[in-house]
């Protein structure tokens, strides 16, 4: 196949891309703006990426319609990656999320309906943010989707979820792909739209789409320059720094942590099985960890001398609980997360020692959200 991986030059998309030249008879097309916030102000082109006779790399903007247009010259598969993808950011940024993760996405389809094209699959990254806090079990009411929590419930220190229907005690299970779609920020919104639109496109189109919402992606490689998104980055800048680790709500909020690899692995199934056309797939690990866990996991890979510190801070749009229900990509895809969490973390911190010590962002972007009361 010929493959167009936009933002391809991104964490997930380097590693894809390596991954594939590496399997042969493919030819790859990688898109990316080369966005300062991710990248870095003198932005560098990962060097496994450099010569290799089956990687062209183009730099453009996918809300540039003319040149996403062009990069879907002679393509047979597209991977969108290509996103702003900060949570926080995304509820004062809200203009623009919307154009870089839905218009340009709707640009890319219109030119795929009104123009002659190869185009027979595209792959979607979304995102685990879509389901807003998941799934949970209540004794008396089973399988439950509680709603976002209000400012006034942060704001007393109400950390978890209630029930909807009797405001009882829930608890965390793995939340399914059937799950109902609660976005609770400007970021997840952007991206159900995204779904939306690939899937009815692609229906219409005749092209063969598969949707994979990612879980928290992880690894050597993934940007350490970008305040708003990475909490292994961002937790690892500071560690490296000797500052303080600040932890919000009460450290017991959790995430699914994959493996970069994982994900990749993901992708290539979904490309290269028809039987995930018009599905939509979870990715993670399939577990869930808290944020004080996995940062006493970075403090002692990385040999630091300051613990966490539980603020009790907490930010609007933050979800308590999500992991991923595999049983479907499982099912269908015979997918299975290879990584575990510890040799992966270990890998991360081995590769965040070779690089060079970026200035910590984080207290400038918490600023930015108390300026605009969005934090506590």
């Amino acid at each position: 196949m010929n493959i167009l991986i936009t933002g391809g030059l991104g964490f997930i998309g380097t590693n894809l891309a390596i991954s594939v030249s590496q399997v042969g008879g493919h030819k790859i097309r990688i898109f990316d703006n080369l966005s300062p916030q991710i990248h870095g102000v003198i932005p560098a082109v990962d060097n496994r990426l450099l010569g290799v006779p089956s990687i062209e790399i183009i730099r453009g903007d996918v809300c540039n319609q003319a040149a996403i247009s062009a990069a879907l010259e002679s393509i047979d598969a597209v991977v969108h990656l290509a996103a702003e993808t900060g949570t926080a950011q995304s509820m004062y940024q809200i203009a623009h999320y919307n154009a870089v993760n839905s218009q340009a996405t709707a640009q890319m389809l219109d030119f795929l309906a009104n123009n002659p094209h190869s185009v027979k699959k595209i792959v979607l990254a979304s995102s685990r943010s879509i389901y807003g806090e998941g799934a949970y079990y209540c004794q008396l009411h089973g399988q439950v989707y509680p709603t976002a929590r209000s400012a006034a419930q942060l704001k007393d220190s109400r950390w978890d979820p209630v029930c909807p229907i009797c405001a009882g005690v829930i608890d965390a299970i793995p939340t399914p792909e059937s799950a109902r779609p609660s976005p609770a920020s400007i970021y997840a919104a952007t991206k159900y739209a995204q779904e939306d639109l690939i899937r009815i496109a692609g229906d219409s189109l005749n092209i063969g789409t598969a949707i994979l919402r990612f879980q928290n992606v992880y690894g050597a490689g993934q940007s350490l320059n970008n305040p708003y998104t990475g909490i292994l980055s961002i937790f690892s800048t500071r560690i490296r720094r000797g500052m303080p680790l600040p932890i919000f709500e009460d450290g017991a909020e959790s995430r699914d942590f994959v493996h970069v690899s994982d994900v990749v692995q993901a992708i290539i199934l979904a490309l290269e099985n028809d039987v995930a056309n018009g599905n939509t797939f979870n990715v993670g690990a399939g577990e869930p960890t808290s944020v004080l866990q996995i940062a006493n996991m970075l403090v002692d890979a990385f040999d630091g001398k300051i613990r966490p510190n539980v603020t009790g801070q907490y930010r609007l749009g933050d979800i308590r609980h999500c992991y991923a229900d595999l049983s479907q990509i499982k099912t269908k895809l015979k997918f299975e997360p290879k990584v575990s969490l510890k040799n992966g973390i270990e890998e991360f911190a081995a590769w965040v020692l070779s690089q060079p010590l970026p200035e910590d962002g984080l207290d400038k972007a918490n600023e930015e959200l108390k300026k605009r009361k969005m934090m506590s």
